[in-house]
């Protein structure tokens, strides 16, 4: 199968190819990584076979070198102040928000979501990590109701950014990191998945305020497209809205330290 992309279970390489409309020969070149120049067209016929989604079809495009990998500099990434403000403004709404950059990096999140998720801001800049997070800090693990599937769509996330930019140093230096010290992400990473995170819902258990369930959406600025505003909302009137508010007047040095430095712990996106 082509790599980054699960495979449709039953099918053999004879079948996606007659199902995307193309010879096996041709079919197997890309897979092999022997063919540079696959039309787009037939690329989305087999990602068509292949039942992608538009994440897995994104990938699988990047990794047949149909468009060059964006170039990414070493230079930190900076937040727009009315990204930043615009954090101010959900955080007066009742709605935590962050924003992930390059290789899931923490780069800013308001006081509701340090409360709720991790003092991000609080840590050294090189833990600001949100894959870091998920698997080498053992508090995600009480926190994420569904742990499993968190770390899953983390490691995906990190395999998509990995596809835009194979040549990143950065990035391959922090999963070397997760794989020698998280075989739970190592055991993820070999699966080849790819995840881009848009909407849905997460729940929490929280030391502080218990159990809530949030839906979140996933916003691009537009200085920056390798930039996400992830912003948390509960039901109107809900257990878990009364739980965001009853996190939301505790003063944050009372929060708990969780791992030497997180204020009010629960999750990364």
């Amino acid at each position: 199968m082509l790599p980054g992309v699960a495979p449709v279970e039953g099918l053999r390489r004879e079948e996606l190819a007659m199902l995307a409309g193309v010879s096996v020969d041709y079919y197997t070149r890309p897979e092999q990584g022997r063919s540079k120049s696959a039309s787009p067209e037939v690329l989305d016929a087999i990602a068509g076979a292949l039942q992608l989604d538009d994440a897995e079809r994104m990938h699988m495009h990047a990794i047949a070198r149909q468009r060059p990998a964006r170039p990414r500099s070493d230079k930190p990434q900076r937040l727009h102040p009315e990204t930043r403000a615009l954090l101010d403004v959900f955080e007066a709404s009742l709605r935590p928000a962050f924003v992930l950059g390059r290789r899931l990096d923490v780069l800013a999140h308001n006081r509701l979501a340090g409360l709720l998720i991790a003092d991000f801001q609080g840590m050294p800049a090189s833990e600001r990590n949100q894959a870091r997070f998920v698997f080498l800090d053992p508090h995600a693990r009480d926190l994420y109701a569904d742990w499993g599937q968190v770390a899953a769509d983390t490691a995906a996330m990190l395999r998509m950014d990995a596809g835009d930019h194979p040549d990143d140093p950065t990035l391959g230096r922090l999963v070397g990191e997760l794989a020698i010290h998280s075989p739970d992400f190592r055991r993820l990473w070999a699966r080849n998945r790819v995840h881009r995170r848009s909407a849905g819902t997460k729940s929490y258990r929280h030391p502080l305020v218990g159990e809530l369930t949030i839906t979140y959406q996933a916003l691009t600025p537009g200085d920056d497209p390798e930039q996400t505003v992830f912003v948390y909302r509960a039901e109107t009137v809900s257990p878990s809205e009364h739980a965001l508010r009853l996190l939301a007047s505790a003063p944050t040095a009372s929060a708990p330290a969780g791992a030497d430095r997180r204020i009010s712990p629960s999750s990364a996106p």
